[in-house]
């Protein structure tokens, strides 16, 4: 088992870098609409995701905590203008899922917007919200996102589980970069992003408990930063995780002094913007992979004292 410290450390460091690079959480409200007003909001809802699993597993510093809820503060503030961006890109794009996927994880963290509370209401029951065009994990996910705001699951999750890539068990030589993320997401949906790992039927745990440590050490091999962290989240998530010390100690060693790790091999060089929105994403990754794999192996260690 890989030791806490460094797992914890390396966690603690990507959040440093995400706050002092927080305004890359921006918009771009003119955009074109053929282009997508809403394409910016998808890292603003992944870094409300993240940072409400680091409140919840209750393992990171106190400074760590404070830079989250900062983050928070600024990108409701700041970036979505109190959530009103949110209800611009529901109107911009009315049958459109994404403001309400960033909407929820700000939701259950105490921050709030009346009108996204009605539009999403009002929009679960049309035909439409349920018609919308997604891969079959996402849907999942959507499933999931509607069971926690309050409303009724359309379709219910039980009938989707089966419906994803990762259900039917494949051969694991088969898989590949977009099927490999199609995996983390379907495990990620249905532990509810590791909360509940019993959430994973039985026969997808064994499965992955078998070949994840196969697919990891390739990822590693490739230097793949960014889907390396998402496998060693998905282990964390797994009933018996093997925090596995090499694949940690190499995706540590990604990580740049600042706290930045890069998606593929090496830190890429050039415009600040662009080189954020090449960043972020594995950065995040590794907060969360982080704070689900330390407060394992220390429910871990306090097993074996005990």
């Amino acid at each position: 088992m890989t030791d806490p410290r460094l797992i914890h450390h390396m966690g603690a460091q990507a959040i440093e870098w995400l706050w002092a690079h927080r305004d890359g959480f921006r918009l771009e409200p003119d955009a074109d609409p053929e282009v997508g007003f809403l394409e910016r909001f998808k890292p603003i809802g992944e870094l409300a995701l993240i940072c409400g699993v680091l409140f919840r597993e209750g393992v990171a510093g106190s400074r760590q905590a404070r830079l989250a809820r900062q983050l928070l503060d600024h990108t409701w503030r700041e970036t979505l203008d109190g959530g009103r961006m949110l209800v611009r890109g529901q109107r911009t794009e009315p049958f459109s899922t994404v403001p309400f996927e960033v909407y929820l994880p700000f939701r259950e963290l105490g921050y709030s917007q009346p009108e996204m509370d009605r539009a999403t209401a009002l929009n679960h029951r049309l035909d439409s919200w349920a018609r919308f065009p997604v891969t079959p994990t996402r849907r999942l996910g959507l499933s999931a996102f509607q069971r926690r705001f309050g409303l009724p699951p359309r379709p219910p999750e039980a009938d989707l589980t089966g419906t994803t890539w990762l259900a039917a068990t494949p051969e694991p030589w088969t898989v590949e970069g977009h099927t490999a993320y199609d995996i983390t997401h379907t495990v990620f949906h249905l532990t509810d992003w590791g909360e509940h790992p019993g959430g994973l039927p039985p026969h997808l745990a064994d499965y992955l408990t078998v070949w994840l440590p196969v697919w990891t050490d390739d990822w590693l091999d490739l230097e793949r930063w960014d889907l390396l962290g998402e496998l060693l989240a998905v282990d964390a998530c797994l009933p018996r995780p093997a925090l596995d010390e090499r694949a940690w100690t190499g995706f540590a060693a990604a990580q740049r002094p600042d706290g930045a790790v890069p998606a593929v091999r090496a830190m890429p060089e050039g415009d600040p913007d662009e080189v954020f929105d090449l960043v972020y994403h594995p950065t995040l990754v590794a907060a969360f992979a982080s704070v689900l794999a330390t407060s394992r192996a220390l429910s871990a260690l306090v097993g074996a004292a005990s």
